[in-house]
């Protein structure tokens, strides 16, 4: 195991992706987090990273050339709706830029050696963006750019993707649907936004099987989430022996969250994390890398991004 530690990679750029007054994915959200890190002396303990943009060929990788350019016209213009949930203001192309190149940077101090594990606390989120088109306040899918990168730099054959985020990845599970070199397991709510993830969905040609969809009704605890964990989650990632290990982490399933219904308690977080980190020491030298996803209560989201975070340091 590395003695690098966990690094984390931030900028500053997330706090002028300005989404309006009311919505709830602000820049209310890394501010909350970054004093939980601050407060609790997490912060102090972790090595911090200002990411570049991530290289456009990066993005291209995943995302349509002429999608890409009318977000960047929508930012150049003063900003704008792209869909009902999705807003792009001045400084938002810049700042999912600079997300993706969190994710991007991160892997590759986790493929290098130079981190143990790594998290990225950069917004807007990105597991909703499709390949062509933004969505549920996503514009570049920072995780699925992430993978890709992993793939085409560093050589890997096996990249397995786990979102706990209590929506479904629907952008993400596109990019890879027909993919055997990307696993994407998703644990959501179901139903609720965006309506996509059936347990039926599987994947599709080569990529048939390496999808799997694990759906929770309203009202699911930490007990639910243990057991998937146990009897799915954890013998898909040893069955497919991942070479790194990239979790979408929303913390929308938190109990207290206002766009969901899942049960979930800081401790259940923390539960999760240790679970995937523990089969990461075993299949993949603990390689890791989270990307923050949702989570729009301050207290809920704080709370476990402080627990991930304890988790991911006791593993580095």
């Amino acid at each position: 195991m590395s003695e690098e530690g966990t690094h984390i990679f931030y900028h500053p750029l997330s706090l002028e992706h300005d989404t309006g007054e009311g919505h709830p994915e602000r820049k209310a959200r890394i501010a909350a987090v970054l004093d939980r890190l601050g407060t609790t002396g997490l912060k102090d303990e972790c090595e911090w990273h200002l990411p570049e943009p991530a290289a456009i060929e990066s993005i291209h990788a995943n995302h349509d050339a002429d999608y890409l350019r009318s977000v960047e016209a929508y930012a150049d213009q003063g900003g704008g709706a792209l869909d009902a949930d999705t807003l792009v203001s001045s400084k938002s192309y810049e700042a999912a830029l600079r997300g993706a190149g969190a994710c991007t940077e991160a892997i590759d101090a986790v493929m290098s050696g130079t981190a143990s594990n790594a998290f990225c606390i950069n917004r807007p989120p990105g597991h909703h963006a499709r390949p062509s088109r933004a969505m549920g306040f996503c514009l570049i899918n920072n995780i699925a750019v992430g993978a890709r990168h992993a793939l085409a730099q560093h050589g890997l054959e096996r990249v397995f993707i786990f979102d706990w985020d209590v929506h479904h990845g629907n952008g993400t599970q596109e990019s890879f649907y027909e993919d055997a070199s990307v696993y994407f397991c998703s644990i959501h709510q179901s139903p609720l936004y965006p309506g996509t993830g059936m347990q039926t969905e599987t994947g599709q040609g080569s990529g048939e099987g390496y999808t799997l969809n694990l759906t929770v009704p309203s009202g699911a605890a930490g007990a639910t989430y243990e057991s998937l964990l146990k009897e799915q989650v954890i013998p898909a990632m040893r069955s497919f022996n991942p070479q790194l290990i990239l979790i979408s982490a929303g913390f929308d399933a938190h109990r207290r969250d206002p766009l969901a219904g899942v049960m979930l308690e800081d401790k259940d977080f923390s539960a999760m994390a240790e679970s995937v980190l523990s089969v990461a020491d075993e299949l993949c030298d603990g390689k890791v890398v989270a990307v923050l996803e949702g989570g729009y209560d301050l207290e809920g989201l704080s709370g476990g991004v402080e627990q991930l975070v304890r988790a991911m340091l006791a593993h580095s």
